[in-house]
């Protein structure tokens, strides 16, 4: 068969690494070392009729079909491993492990995740979906944001950080909400409002949704910068090496043993998805105002309102109000039409994918 690596995004995205070879035995040959009837990959695949991924730095393999994907560790038999089927459903399995370059699977393993799915796909749950997007102006109230003054057409105009945001996400709302009249889309702030950081991330956190149901956060944001001449637009998303607490302990059954794994394997699953949503935002971006304002790239940081939303999070920076001719763009109202045009293109397409795949995307 032919070999499939996935690069997981702790690896960082410009980071080139040499990933172990994973030597896949045609046929249905099986292993019974250990006195435990194991499968092949090959035959695992088969059964699962999926694809296999594997970091050999963090030891987690995934098996992926159209519709489902599957996280799991490999190569500690010392203890039972962890499969996360969906991001929602989490068994206890034997590990999977090599044996020289080739990697087995116990029989047991593999029956416990094709149950699972059979039962996902009876349940009507195997099909993820976005059932809300939360849109988050930067600033608002009491807090301008960046703050800057510019002779504009002979006039001495403020632009204040906070105005440029609330009237671009006011329109992408109501692009999306013409888009999808059956997904709540909800804001952090509406008007000239102060909701605190805290606050915001409440709001995105607090949303109820069943199991097949996600969410996305999106915090938009203008810069500013000592040297008038920076300019252009960013998308930011959470550092990879920032890990969140992503389960309420508080609300799940979970043993404490098993809460770090989950929370270990949904924080690869956000990054990844947040860094596709980026990647989304920034093309984009690229398309629309491209030739009027020069892109920044996309970023890893921790800013506050993404590294505690326990959900694909990204902040857009729109472009610097301290520079004059990115200043000029902000008072244009064509020119906040298109920025809102990008977001909500950026968005339908993530969207798009991830509901497309089942709820799973991957980082190639």
């Amino acid at each position: 068969m032919k070999k499939q690596y996935r690069l997981y995004p702790q690896l960082s995205l410009f980071l080139i690494v040499l990933l172990t070879p994973i030597l896949a035995v045609q046929g249905q040959s099986k292993d019974s070392s250990g006195g435990t009837a194991s499968l092949t990959l090959a035959a695992a695949v088969s059964e699962l009729q999926a694809q296999f991924y594997y970091d050999p730095l963090s030891r987690t393999g995934e098996f992926q079909s159209p519709s489902h994907h599957i996280l799991f560790f490999m190569d500690d038999t010392t203890k039972p491993s962890y499969a996360l089927v969906d991001g929602i459903l989490l068994f206890s399995v034997p590990s999977p492990f090599f044996k020289g370059s080739t990697a087995y699977f116990p029989e047991s393993f593999v029956s416990t995740l094709k149950t699972a799915l059979a039962n996902l796909q009876d349940n009507g749950k195997g099909k993820l979906r976005i059932a809300a997007i939360i849109i988050d102006p930067g600033h608002g109230g009491k807090d301008n944001g960046a703050v800057a003054t510019h002779l504009i057409g002979g006039k001495s105009i403020t632009l204040k950080e906070k105005d440029v945001t609330l009237q671009v996400s006011l329109k992408l709302r109501d692009r999306l909400k013409t888009k999808y009249p059956e997904k709540k889309i909800l804001m952090t702030r509406d008007s000239d409002t102060y909701p605190t950081l805290e606050d915001r991330v409440a709001i995105a956190n607090s949303v109820p949704l069943r199991d097949n149901e996600a969410i996305v956060f999106l915090s938009i944001h203008a810069n500013a910068s000592f040297n008038k001449s920076a300019r252009g637009y960013e998308v930011w998303y959470l550092s990879p090496e920032y890990r969140r607490t992503l389960i309420d302990k508080n609300k799940t059954k979970e043993s404490t043993e098993v809460l770090p794994i989950l929370n270990a394997m949904l924080e690869e699953e956000f990054t990844t998805e947040s860094i596709l949503m980026a990647r989304s935002i920034m093309n984009r971006f690229d398309q629309t105002i491209g030739k009027l304002s020069p892109p920044r790239g996309i970023k890893a940081e921790e800013w506050f309102v993404v590294r505690n939303a326990r959900m694909p999070s990204v902040l857009v920076e729109l472009g610097f109000v301290t520079n004059p001719e990115d200043a000029k763009l902000f008072l244009d109202p064509e020119y906040l039409r298109k920025l809102s045009e990008a977001l909500y293109k950026g968005t339908i397409d993530f969207i798009g994918t991830f509901e497309q795949s089942g709820g799973f995307t991957t980082v190639r």
